[in-house]
């Protein structure tokens, strides 16, 4: 495999099981693999739906010989910003296999999103980083990205999610 020799392409459906693969491998290196549920039917329903909600790049190294290796991906989409009045892109995922770290995919991977960002005149790219994952929290502070003070994530899923939407009426 070349140093630096590296290609960003969008998913397409039969990447399914590749894609899958890719979080999985993320999963378990943000010690989340326990939590993962997706199955490759469920992904080929919501990343290749229409509407689109959702869209995933794939980044392939390019070996000598010309053959290409899944190196790593990111999943994104839109939202918006009422402040900006403008649309943006969220990352919900930037993942290089760790033998393919250093050879510029991640920050390749940024570069397209922060294309189809300005392209689409999208007001900024958000994601979040685990708060332990230094190298990542090093990286994006290196490209000029900072951490959003005064906001706390939060998240309604399962039994919660459920209860609310099934709560009655305020008032």
């Amino acid at each position: 495999m070349s140093t630096g020799r590296y290609r960003i392409r969008a998913a397409e459906r039969k990447d399914a099981s590749l894609i899958l693969a890719l979080i999985r491998e993320l999963a378990d290196y943000e010690k989340l693999g326990d939590q993962v549920s997706a199955t490759e039917e469920k992904l080929v329903a919501s990343l290749f739906a229409e509407p689109v909600f959702v869209e995933v790049l794939i980044a392939e190294a390019v070996a000598d010989d010309g053959a290409m290796d899944a190196a790593g991906f990111a999943l994104y989409f839109h939202n918006y910003s009422t402040f900006l009045g403008q649309p943006g892109i969220f990352l919900e995922d930037l993942f290089v296999r760790p033998e393919f770290r250093g050879r510029g995919i991640g920050i390749g991977l940024l570069r397209e999103l922060a294309k189809k960002t300005i392209a689409g005149n999208c007001g900024r790219l958000d994601w979040m980083v685990l708060d332990w994952n230094e190298p990542a929290i090093g990286f994006y502070h290196s490209i000029g990205a900072r951490r959003v003070a005064g906001f706390v994530p939060y998240r309604l899923s399962g039994d919660a999610l459920q209860r609310l939407a099934e709560s009655g009426q305020d008032g």
